[in-house]
Order: C-alpha cells, then structure tokens, then sequence
C-alpha cells in the first residue's frame, strides 16, 4: 500500500500546471472569415471559391478530407485576392476545400467544406478531312482545365504528345494547321488534372490528303 507521503506525492503531481498536461487551446478563424465554393465538380475542372476577411498569409487548397493541414494535392496563396480558382483532382472521389492559415509557423485549417468530383467527359468536333497544311476548325469541350489541351497527333502518340493544339480553358474553338504529311490523324481532348497527369477524355479521326 502506498504510504500517506507517497499518496500525497501523487496528488499534487496530478494538479500541478507543471507536471500536468495541459490542452493547448485551439485558434478561432478569424470573425467574419468565410468560404463559399462547389460543392460538387466535373473532375479536372476548374472552379472559382471566394473569400472574406481573410488573414493575410492564407492560403486556399483542395486536399483529402483525412489529411493533416501540411497535406494538399493543390493549393494557392491568396495574397489580397478575394477570389481563387483551383483545378479540380482528376479521379473522381471525395475531397475538400480548406482555407488554411498559420499558427505557431505550422498550417492550420480555417474553414472547410466538401467538394465531390463526378466523372470527366468531352466531346470534339472537326472535319473528317483535310487538305495537308490547310486550316482545321476544331471544337473541344470538357473539364476545361487551365492545363487541358485539344491536340492532333498520330493515332498511336502517347497522352501526352505534342501537336498542334489549343488550350479549351482559353477558349473551346480554334483553328488548327494541319500536318504536311498526309496520313490519319487523331483529334484528342487531353485532360491534365491534379493526380492524373494527361489523360485522353476524347478522340476522332481526322485524314490528312
């Protein structure tokens, strides 16, 4: 059994501020702080949050509704910006917006809100022939990403091949230079998402006479 000066040991060892393990108290965001975006996406795609009363080392980021606060698989400094627009993970899944800040020189999640990415898609249109080096008007929609290419390459290029191309995310028409070299010709729609890379959504065949 313990004796009378070791129980009283104890008891004070207990209920000092010193010895005791105190819980650190957590941050309050900012009042006024808000966060307002999608909550559900086409993958890949872009999408535009806004932000009030902000502090200014904040930073807006997409990251897994499991990860610590360091974890993004995107993310963007505000700056003075009150509006942000981050591409979308190309997997479709569960993720989420965090409006991070900092405390103590560490990441600290702000706010959050889910966002759900559906399946990405895209459709092309061009004309199925073309004379070699004549202008080919070309059509392309999809998640529209800020990396997202409409190209034309050999049917058996890799993903992510280079061509004549044009960035749909700019705008969804343009006119391609077909190549000098006659042959068939594949027209792509190529996401390049977070987590994916470059991804074919798309193709048609297009002939070069």
């Amino acid at each position: 059994m313990p004796t009378r000066r070791t129980a009283l040991a104890l008891l004070l060892s207990a209920g000092s501020p010193a010895l005791a393990q105190q819980p650190r108290p957590q941050q309050r965001p900012p009042q006024g702080l808000s966060l307002s975006a999608p909550r559900t996406l086409m993958a890949g795609a872009m999408a535009t949050a806004f932000i009030s009363r902000a502090p200014a080392n904040a930073r807006l980021a997409i990251s897994r509704p499991a990860d610590p606060p360091e974890a993004a698989i995107v993310a963007s400094p505000l700056g003075q910006a009150t509006v942000l627009s981050l591409p979308a993970p190309g997997e479709v899944g569960s993720y989420e917006w965090r409006l991070l800040g900092e405390a103590d020189g560490k990441p600290m999640i702000l706010l959050r809100q889910l966002l759900t990415t559906t399946a990405p898609s895209a459709t092309l249109a061009a004309p199925a022939r073309v004379a070699r080096g004549n202008p080919l008007p070309v059509r392309g929609i999809g998640p529209n990403g800020d990396r997202d290419r409409v190209v034309l390459v050999k049917p058996d290029a890799p993903p992510d091949a280079q061509g004549p191309s044009f960035f749909p995310a700019e705008n969804v028409e343009s006119t391609l230079e077909a190549p000098a070299e006659p042959g068939i010709y594949e027209l792509r729609y190529v996401m390049d998402a977070p987590l994916t890379g470059p991804r074919v959504l798309a193709r048609r065949e297009v002939v070069v006479e």
